[in-house]
């Protein structure tokens, strides 16, 4: 018997994130650069009747129909008239709420992967379009490399390839409520927008920062940290909770590691400018 089949779902960091404005509807109009990283949830798919979706294995108490796998999976099967059912598996590596893009990528992976294995034949522009529905993160999970988002965070265009560095990337052990960061009147939301060519130059700072630092304390300690161990750029990627900064080649990782304070979990990650599953990606038609 054959083992089963994993799919990865891979984190992503960004790099820079810019508020420019908010829309009639409340969204909030961004510029950010997002980049892969190697930590990975990953997704195993069973075939099930028809009209069963269940998960196990993902976040604790989100409810089913709350849960983004499911909300994907039923989505994809009632816009392409699917009648077969879906039974996800999830090993999360991603953490929860953390600003890394899990819960996003999970959605992804399972539109990438049912869409091939139910036969859709559904473009990447198709599937964009549907991500968009589930989250502003998850087309850039479809859209599988490095890109520069505008928007919502829908409108992507791929970037020059970065450099793949190594990181140190630290949750902090608390939640942040990205919705009330977006609503605190003490955001500012009229930065001037940026350009892909000042990125490069080297403006890369994240504009929720210095809101989340003051309505969260211990990311102001955690970002504060990691410039103390000697890395460099150290700052949020996107409302947070996880911090990450820039691994010298002098540093060592796994005293670093072991010298988090408690209740602090850290990974060794490397930016990746491809999703992992870049082959199945490059079988789609990109369409419209």
């Amino acid at each position: 018997m054959s083992e089963p089949i994993w799919y990865p779902a891979p984190g992503k960091l960004n790099l820079m994130l810019r508020v420019l404005g908010r829309r009639e509807d409340g969204y909030h109009l961004l510029q950010s650069v997002f980049q892969f990283i190697d930590l990975a949830d990953t997704l195993h798919f069973s075939s099930a009747p028809s009209g069963v979706f269940r998960s196990q294995g993902g976040p604790a108490g989100v409810p089913p129909e709350q849960e983004l796998t499911l909300r994907a999976a039923r989505l994809l099967a009632q816009h392409c008239g699917i009648g077969e059912g879906v039974e996800i598996s999830l090993r999360k590596s991603l953490p929860a709420g953390g600003g890394v893009g899990g819960g996003s990528s999970d959605a992804a992976t399972t539109l990438l992967v049912l869409n091939q294995l139910w036969h859709c034949g559904l473009s990447r522009a198709e599937l964009i379009a549907l991500g968009t529905t589930l989250g502003a993160d998850v087309p850039f999970f479809l859209f599988g490399e490095s890109a520069w988002a505008e928007g919502i965070g829908e409108r992507l265009q791929a970037m020059p390839p970065l450099a793949e560095l190594p990181y140190l990337l630290v949750h902090p052990g608390i939640s942040v409520a990205t919705a009330d960061v977006f609503r605190d009147p003490e955001l500012t939301r009229q930065h001037p927008p940026s350009t892909i060519s000042a990125f490069l130059e080297g403006a890369q700072e994240n504009t929720l920062e210095p809101l989340v630092r003051r309505r969260y304390p211990v990311i102001a300690e955690c970002i504060d940290w990691l410039t103390a161990q000697g890395l460099r750029n150290a700052r949020l990627t996107g409302s947070g909770a996880c911090c990450f900064a820039e691994i010298p080649e002098a540093v060592d990782v796994s005293a670093l590691l072991h010298r988090l304070p408690s209740p602090w979990r850290g990974w060794s990650v490397r930016g990746r400018n491809h999703h992992p599953l870049r082959a199945l990606l490059q079988k789609i038609p990109a369409g419209a």
